[in-house]
């Protein structure tokens, strides 16, 4: 186990700087400072336990049994509901209630070891209600990131195996319980990255689902049909997605809507979001390029669409359609 241990705590390394120097936590819409703080400590703190891990491993130090330990245990599930709530909650305000996240801290300092230990996955399972409660009252969106929701599973399963390795602890030897956690954030960890290079604008589309998901409605007294037949013109007549710097704000302009009555629109007709409901028109005009022009490049054709990238383009691609451009036209050439 301690071989598998150490492969997944140098995958945990290296994920961690991908999403660090990438600046993946980072939404293209704005963000608050105290999110962007709290998935940083987030991924901080997790490689800090791991690298505890790993000197543990290879008998070079023993930190496991100290403060410092235990208070990154403990700072893991506080740090994860300040990112997520943000992302999974409409009303992110903060008040000095959330002082009382910093009591289990208190704890952790004051307990002997061998009931600290067990505390911060007590804590951690606390908050593994609130995020079941809080994704369970988005399940009239689930249409709209069945995938991602699935992906969100998989990060729910093994937060849940973190849970009971930390109930079972007493019955495991140090150096078990050490292989076993390392190999379950390793897990976390390929899991997150595996879920963001699959769907890279997760974090938007799902923004966009909980705002449609509490939001109230703004198009009581608007011409649905009449602004539907002017946005598919805007599309199929002026194309107005090849443009690279359309925004949420541009096209509503363009409908004489407010953004918020346009993402309404978008997330009541059509299911999804303001960004997916542009990727996919991009990717179907896209479909249409590669198999009329087989001698143009799949990076013009991306380019000519309203893609800024070649990686946004392909990845927009592989998501919607589930193949590469060039493979797509492979197959459906002649």
């Amino acid at each position: 186990m301690s071989i598998v241990a150490l492969l997944f705590i140098g995958f945990s390394f290296g994920a961690a700087l991908l999403l660090l120097a990438g600046n993946i936590l980072q939404a293209r819409e704005p963000v608050r400072f105290t999110s962007k703080l709290a998935g940083f400590l987030l991924i901080a703190g997790l490689a800090g336990i791991q690298s505890l891990h790993l000197g543990y491993l290879l008998n070079r130090y023993e930190q496991v049994h100290s403060a410092l330990y235990l208070f990154l245990l403990y700072g893991i599930a506080p740090s994860f509901y300040f990112y997520s709530r943000q992302l999974l909650r409409n009303d992110a305000g903060y008040s000095r209630h959330d002082v009382l996240h910093v009591l289990p801290f208190a704890l952790c300092m004051i307990l002997p070891y061998r009931l600290a230990l067990p505390g911060a996955f007590l804590v951690g399972g606390g908050y593994l209600l609130w995020l079941a409660k809080t994704v369970y009252a988005l399940r009239g969106q689930r249409q709209r990131f069945h995938w991602e929701l699935s992906a969100l599973g998989i990060l729910f399963a093994i937060a849940v195996g973190v849970l009971l390795l930390g109930f079972i602890w007493p019955l495991l030897n140090q150096t078990d319980f050490i292989g076993s956690y390392s190999i379950l954030i390793g897990l976390a960890f390929f899991a997150v990255t595996l879920t963001l290079l699959r769907f890279p604008n997760i974090t938007a589309d799902v923004s966009e689902a909980v705002r449609a998901a509490y939001a109230e409605s703004t198009l009581n007294n608007v011409d649905r049909q009449a602004v539907l037949s002017k946005l598919d013109a805007l599309m199929t007549q002026d194309k107005l997605y090849t443009l690279e710097t359309l925004s949420l704000a541009v096209l509503a302009e363009q409908l004489n809507l407010s953004q918020h009555q346009l993402s309404e629109l978008i997330n009541t007709e059509f299911q999804q979001g303001f960004s997916r409901y542009i990727r996919e028109q991009r990717i179907a005009a896209a479909k249409k390029l590669l198999l009329a022009e087989p001698n143009a490049s799949v990076l013009s054709i991306g380019l000519t669409v309203g893609f800024s990238t070649q990686s946004n383009f392909y990845a927009a691609f592989r998501d919607i359609v589930g193949v590469a451009p060039g493979q797509y036209r492979k197959t459906h050439a002649g």
